[in-house]
């Protein structure tokens, strides 16, 4: 009767369970105890690797059961060391050293140790991988507008549709238990490890992101999160810069002239999906495009190599990097302190980098390198900042050094080094940065209207208060102004098409941005009631379903909707009901406002 050996990489796969199915292994299966305890010392870190392999070991189990095989476990419990330095390979030849005790033959899905075990003249059965035809169970729940999936135990699945800057949460599907969830989550680290255009990216003790095909997949179990939880992101658009309408001055300054440019945004504004098509334009005009990535998630073409930080250590990029010599590198996204370092140095050392940041604003971008570099470097690392929002460029700014008195002061002998950061658009100075004791600061320049702007508000607010009496406007330079409309008036202001906004934009000369004009607070008078669970704030009867926002100290403290009995109730024993409580007992000033 033959035997075969399986080391941990074929169990995880599953493929023995398989190949019995199809009876291309019939026999004894003999079971390495080591194998059992690195699985069960992956298991409890909470691996989903771990939890694959043992799935499979009592898959085995039943088929003994059935008398399709015989299983037995042979060998010693591997010491911690062997199992610490299980990726050295000591576990891999404590299985070698079994399949040649028992004439049996070894089988893997890892090609070294395949060709370690024919070194030593082992049969091998070697198991390749093979692209998988079977879609996840989570792509059920993505149509051609979905972004992303949010799945959590005992919850309703959420869905992300529509386009950045303009999509709807919307529940799809029936409630999910922890064991379905689960058994999604082990099919997705299953599949990824199979297919070859996957990968698991970061596999932690509560954590794992996964790149399956073209979904960037996070699974996130307790105790870093209250319940087990699975976010899957997929791109739904791949643009060019052509479909960005960047203005001919813009686009050759990315083309040709930045040298460090950082696209910044909020989560969801489109930062990558711009830094997707500025690397895809690099690549197709002939230049050597790689990109920096964690984890890798940018949808490209064949010719840039990406590379993950979640595999090599910065030391190891910036060698690869400067030994390597691309012409143009893309860096997605800058997160924490050793980020900062490299992307620095590589701009020091003279690559053309173009870095994906977060950042509230334009200028947020460039706060977050102040302290992380010599103040005055940073005009040699950043010369360009895009700030994205809703998937378009919203503002676009350009640093310079000099020295100068800085804006505001007159004596000449403050004159300093200042950084001045300009906006690209109106080639207006903006904001300067320069030392002020021993303090950086960043000092916005006020640029007083000029008697035309003045002029030009005066003819725009009659022209718009003729579709809105409470119309207000801004102009910002020249050529551009925004125009904030009450909600209720923002389809009267734009008309059928577009049509009345064109008209009166050719009528005035200049561009507009109609914006919602926000609503101003008003305060409101509540009644407070404790009962055994709950801390109640009562309303006048006419505030219902109504968002409320509640301030202590003029601080934000959370807000809600009233219910149709004009009550908010906040549970007692929950962080934000014990800071109320706290807060009633010692007479501080909560204010509720409309």
């Amino acid at each position: 009767m033959k035997a075969y050996v399986p080391d941990t990489s074929a169990i995880i796969e599953g493929k023995i369970s398989e190949l019995i199915e199809k009876n291309e292994i019939t026999g004894t299966i003999i079971i390495a105890s080591a194998v059992v305890s690195e699985l069960e010392a992956q298991a409890n870190k909470r691996r989903e690797t771990g939890f694959l392999g043992l799935d499979e070991l009592k898959k085995l189990q039943e088929y003994k059961k059935e008398g399709k095989i015989e299983l037995r476990f042979t060998g010693t419990r591997p010491t911690p060391d062997q199992i610490k330095f299980a990726k050295s390979g000591e576990i891999d030849a404590i299985i070698r050293q079994i399949a040649y005790e028992e004439s049996a033959t070894l089988v893997t899905a890892d090609i070294v140790q395949a060709e370690s075990a024919r070194v030593y003249g082992l049969e091998v059965k070697f198991i390749e991988h093979i692209p998988l035809k079977e879609k996840l169970s989570i792509e059920k729940y993505f149509d051609k507008t979905t972004m992303s999936i949010h799945l959590k135990e005992d919850c309703i699945p959420l869905a992300k549709r529509g386009a950045p800057g303009n999509w709807q949460l919307v529940k799809t599907g029936k409630k999910l238990d922890y064991k379905k969830i689960n058994k999604i989550a082990k099919e997705i680290v299953e599949k990824a490890r199979m297919d070859p255009k996957s990968f698991v990216e970061i596999s932690r003790s509560s954590s794992t992101v996964i790149q399956y095909k073209n979904y960037r997949i996070v699974i996130v179990r307790k105790p870093i999160s209250d319940g087990l939880e699975i976010t899957a992101i997929r791109p739904i658009t791949k643009l060019t810069l052509e479909d960005y309408n960047i203005e001919e001055t813009l686009l050759e300054r990315i083309k040709a002239q930045a040298r460090g440019v950082l696209i910044a945004g909020e989560t969801g504004s489109g930062k990558s999906t711009l830094a997707q098509a500025i690397a895809e334009y690099y690549a197709n005009n002939d230049k050597i495009t790689k990109t920096v990535e964690s984890p890798r998630d940018l949808q490209l073409n064949e010719k840039i190599t990406q590379y993950s930080k979640n595999f090599a250590s910065s030391e190891e990029i910036h060698d690869i990097l400067f030994l390597s010599r691309p012409d143009n590198l893309i860096f997605d996204e800058i997160r924490d302190t050793p980020d900062f370092k490299l992307f620095i140095d590589l701009r020091l050392a003279g690559s053309e980098c173009l870095g994906v940041i977060h950042s509230a604003s334009a200028i947020d971008a460039i706060q977050r390198f102040i302290g992380r570099t010599d103040t005055g470097l940073i005009p040699s690392v950043i010369d360009t900042i895009i700030f994205i929002a809703s998937g378009k460029i919203e503002k676009v700014l350009t640093l310079k050094m000099s020295v100068k008195v800085p804006t505001g002061m007159t004596e000449a002998d403050l004159a300093r080094p200042v950084i001045e950061i300009f906006d690209f658009d109106e080639n207006a100075l903006a904001y300067e940065i320069y030392s002020y004791g021993e303090e950086t600061v960043i000092i916005p320049v006020q640029n007083e209207k000029n008697p035309q702007q003045k002029l030009a508000e005066k003819q725009l607010l009659k022209e718009i208060r003729q579709y809105s009496k409470d119309a207000e406007v801004e102009i910002i330079s020249s050529n551009r102004a925004n125009i904030f409309i009450p909600e209720k008036d923002i389809g009267q202001i734009i008309g059928t098409k577009g049509k009345r906004i064109e008209n009166i934009e050719q009528k005035v000369g200049i561009k507009l941005t109609v914006k919602p004009k926000l609503k101003k607070q008003s305060q409101l008078t509540y009644e407070v009631v404790e009962t055994s669970k709950y801390i109640v704030f009562k309303f006048p009867k006419n505030i219902t379903k109504e968002s409320i926002e509640f301030t202590l100290n003029d601080k934000f403290l959370f807000s809600a909707i009233a219910s149709n009995k004009s009550k908010i109730q906040i549970h007692k024993k929950s962080q934000l009901g014990k800071e109320i409580i706290e807060a009633l007992d010692s007479n501080q000033n909560i204010e509720a406002k409309l």
